[in-house]
């Protein structure tokens, strides 16, 4: 009995403490600023030229509780927080409901945040799970509670939380899912945009109608249950069959859905930029995005995928100059998968990685005439195994072939050949070097790209290229700006010279081999069915594997990279590795149509000289020379008959 006194003392003594500090804690926040809460979300983007293209909640797209319709208005408030209307904050009973539910379930599969809650949990520019943001959360909850009515919460909450498919707020998401106001939505319509702030990725009706059905059914039960609808009511609107539209107007670019999730994420990143929304009233972000590019990268992918097929695909457009990217595909079609393979992904690059090397090949003496033997070729390696790779085709030279031919044709032996020439650690030190993070295994078949890499990553490695050796950050903002007009975040576009530009030079045009006639002779180019398509020069470079494709290529104005793969690493059919090339080559002539042919190519520099040659053996011309074709060296590298090389070559083969 006296213990029963005792706890019964405890639990008292425990409210008492408990409802004290919740008055000093609603005291406390009543006298303190007033936080601005229609900040949440609002943010505004601008491309490169200042032209916006994306507006958050921004103040004109704001609705008011008056203009919602009551369907969707009590679809929310029964699936989110039914006691909205009688809490401060916080449902102290659904809270403990829900530690109860989860403890004999052994996990967390019912949630107990109210409306409030959520709002200022949208008050944040990401979601992370610390202690210190949970606290963060219920500071702000109070403080919303205590400065703003019952009605302007309701009001921010539904103005401002995400629908899905970059929609923020129930006026955009109610244009962009039905063509309609808000004002106008029918019980059907409203219980399934009710059903998709909980899970956007999961319960949006244009991905998943089936998961989106049955959290509506749930919905609209609830509604039953607490007598805002009756049964028939319930089951015409759950049998209403609804035309979903899918777009904001038949202008804008549903790709660019891609571009701002990349730009936002990069915003997390920034130091100088207040983690929550209220403390800058709002931002202004001015990114690298150019929407012409945008429009053409995301009109080559719809062409190329009319199919349907279930390949996916991922493309950046960057501007090797600054590592701005101007345009961002992460997949095919934002409305079924809203997934970035451009900045989350990493994939097989295939060998699309042998320029790397083949840079490491010529700052170590090598030039675009050195010799190796094509042949089948067993390697001893470490711990006494063979590494025994093939060619694409297993096709064969069986003579002696230059750098320019095995770039050519993407020969696999010469690539090995030069990998455990140099060491492993030359082509790692450059792939490093040009901003690859990734790690890179010391092995024997890392320069036919067996290790994954981004493709943010690859496009600025291969910027180190398209701007004569050096190096560029990726990045998709240029200037933040908060609602007072302070910048709160510039970029500088720093680049750092870590190649040499001769070198990069003779490089870049080895790597227009790739589709050039002259190389046709026991096997072709690998690109060679883009030399009468391609009306500019590019360095370009193919990478396949089983289960990707690649294509990069380059100038001084762009790099472009494409991806084409399976997102569950699938093999590719033969007709799949069409894809990625029809990509690059449309994009990149839609883009460069008005330019002049050599518009975005290199002037030689003047420690190079271009000599004729033999294109297959790379040799000085001969009087029984066929083809000729020019080729550059640094002074003094150019190739000889008497050339020692060679005759080590003819030696070896002739054994």
């Amino acid at each position: 009995m006296k213990l029963i006194k005792f706890f019964t003392k405890l639990l008292i003594t425990f409210l008492v403490i408990f409802f004290i500090g919740i008055g000093f804690c609603f005291l406390y926040v009543k006298l303190s600023p007033k936080i601005m809460i229609n900040s949440a979300n609002n943010i505004v983007l601008y491309d490169y030229a200042d032209e916006m293209f994306f507006k958050g909640s921004e103040s004109k797209e704001w609705v008011e509780l008056k203009d919602i319709s009551k369907n969707l208005i009590d679809a929310t408030i029964c699936t989110e927080d039914k006691n909205f209307y009688k809490h401060f904050g916080f449902d102290f009973l659904r809270i403990g409901k829900a530690i109860i539910t989860n403890f004999i379930n052994h996990r967390i599969n019912q949630g107990a945040s109210t409306i409030t809650q959520q709002y200022a949990k949208n008050l944040f520019l990401d979601f992370d799970k610390t202690f210190k943001r949970k606290w963060d959360e219920a500071w702000y909850t109070l403080r919303i509670e205590a400065n703003y009515s019952k009605k302007e919460i309701l009001e921010g909450y539904l103005n401002t939380i995400n629908y899905g498919h970059g929609q923020y707020g129930i006026g955009n998401a109610s244009r962009y899912y039905f063509g309609k106001e808000a004002k106008d939505l029918s019980l059907a319509e409203s219980s399934l945009l009710a059903a998709i702030p909980k899970a956007p990725s999961n319960y949006s009706p244009l991905n998943h109608l089936k998961e989106a059905k049955k959290r509506q059914k749930l919905i609209l039960n609830n509604l039953v249950k607490n007598g805002i609808i009756t049964k028939e009511e319930k089951k015409m609107a759950f049998n209403e069959e609804l035309t979903f539209i899918g777009k904001e107007n038949s202008s804008s670019l549903s790709s660019i859905n891609y571009f701002q999730d990349a730009v936002l994420e990069e915003l997390k990143t920034i130091d100088t930029i207040p983690n929550n929304y209220s403390e800058v009233k709002g931002l202004k972000i001015y990114t690298t995005l150019h929407y012409d590019m945008q429009e053409v990268l995301e009109e080559q992918v719809n062409e190329n995928f009319r199919d349907n097929s279930s390949l996916e695909t991922a493309g950046i457009i960057m501007d090797p100059n600054t590592g701005g990217v101007m345009a961002l595909i992460g997949g095919k079609d934002y409305n079924k998968s809203s997934y970035n393979r451009a900045i989350f992904s990493s994939r097989q690059v295939g060998s699309t990685m042998k320029p790397f090397l083949y840079y490491a090949a010529l700052e170590n003496g090598f030039t675009a005439s050195s010799a190796f033997l094509s042949e089948q070729t067993s390697f001893p390696v470490e711990n006494g195994k063979v590494y025994s790779p093939n060619n694409y085709n297993n096709k064969y030279g069986n003579k002696a072939i230059s750098m320019a031919t095995a770039i050519a044709y993407s020969e696999n032996i010469y690539a090995i050949k030069t990998h455990l020439f140099l060491g492993y650690d030359s082509l790692i030190n450059v792939a490093k070097r040009v901003g690859i993070t990734e790690k890179l295994e010391e092995i024997p078949s890392l320069p036919l790209g067996t290790n994954e890499i981004n493709i943010l990553h690859m496009a600025a490695g291969y910027s180190s290229f398209a701007n004569l050796g050096y190096k560029v950050t990726p990045h998709f903002i240029k200037k933040v700006v908060d609602g007072n007009g302070n910048i709160l975040y510039e970029s500088h576009e720093e680049k750092e010279l870590i190649l040499n530009p001769s070198l990069v030079f003779i490089l870049n045009n080895l790597l227009t081999t790739t589709y050039d006639p002259l190389y046709v002779d026991y096997n072709y180019p690998t690109a060679i069915s883009l030399s009468t398509k391609l009306k500019h020069k590019y360095g370009l470079k193919s990478g396949t594997t089983d289960s990707d494709n690649w294509n990069i290529g380059f100038n001084k104005n762009l790099v472009c990279a494409i991806w084409v793969g399976h997102d569950n690493s699938d093999n590719l059919n033969s007709s799949d590795y069409k894809y990625a090339q029809n990509i690059w080559y449309k994009t990149v002539e839609s883009i460069e149509k008005d330019l002049d042919e050599n518009d975005g190519w290199y002037e030689k520099p003047k420690n190079v000289v271009g000599v004729l040659v033999e294109p297959i053996s790379g040799k000085p011309l001969a009087d029984t020379s066929k083809n000729t074709k020019l080729i550059y060296f640094l002074k003094g590298t150019e190739p000889k008959e008497t050339d020692p090389t060679f005759d080590e070559i003819e030696t070896n083969s002739s054994n």
